[in-house]
């Protein structure tokens, strides 16, 4: 059988009969692929441990007809293990698995940077240096724009008109001017509006400095920019710790 080995992120885990595992794993050069570990959920098992969620992982695999077969696997880091007892981390952490699953649709259509972009957010929340919820809403955004729905936080996203403005629309785009406005459209605080745009570019000296209401509304924005793109909820975003 032939044979593939890459660096992935496990995403999910679910049993399967009396001993195994499907893995779902978001890899760096395949894209998103499952795969049965065999055996795993034995005690005996020689790499049960190495595949939970979080964990990055150098992995090689018989590739099958539906499913893949693991046959080695070698932990590079572990991030789970290190925020597995702070709930807003790992609630955080939580957000990124499901969301970059629901960004990845298609089975082994390579996505370098959803892999490299979820790698670098669990560093983050690893890190610990700036508030998850922000750290988990930088991530959902950076995520929106791969995907070719960045939103405009400055210019109108309909004319393009120098900002910014005033008035904000999920399924518009982002910003719209007096021209382009239409019934419905939000009038979030500017400096929320200043947040979304550091957070997207990465200013986190700006993201840091920001308070806590603009944050909670930065988050409603974010929330509802992710569900109007990917037309579901995810399941592990109302159970993120909000409150700071």
């Amino acid at each position: 059988m032939p044979v593939f080995r890459d660096e992935a992120v496990v995403l999910r885990t679910h049993k399967l009969g009396e001993a195994d595992r499907i893995i779902t794993l978001l890899t760096r050069r395949h894209g998103r692929v499952r795969a049965v570990a065999k055996g795993v959920r034995r005690t005996s098992s020689r790499f049960g441990s190495r595949l939970e969620p979080f964990t990055l992982v150098d992995f090689q695999a018989h590739i099958g007809r539906s499913l893949d077969v693991v046959n080695q696997v070698e932990t590079i880091a572990a991030y789970g293990a290190q925020f597995v007892d702070d709930y807003p981390r790992w609630t955080a952490g939580q957000a990124m698995l499901e969301t970059t699953e629901r960004m990845t649709p298609e089975e082994r259509e390579p996505a370098p940077q959803q892999f490299l972009l979820l790698v670098g957010g669990l560093k983050a929340l690893v890190d610990g240096e700036h508030d998850p919820s922000m750290v988990l809403d930088a991530f959902l955004l950076r995520s929106l724009a791969i995907g070719g729905w960045a939103p405009s936080f400055t210019d109108c996203a309909r004319c393009g008109a120098a900002g910014p403005h005033r008035w904000f629309s999920i399924s518009g785009g982002g910003a719209l001017c007096a021209e382009h406005k239409s019934a419905g459209v939000a009038t979030p605080s500017p400096l929320t509006v200043e947040l979304l745009g550091a957070l997207l570019s990465g200013d986190w000296a700006l993201a840091d400095a920001s308070e806590t209401r603009n944050r909670r509304e930065a988050s409603g924005i974010v929330a509802a920019q992710l569900q109007w793109h990917l037309e579901r909820t995810l399941k592990s975003l109302p159970l993120v710790d909000r409150s700071s």
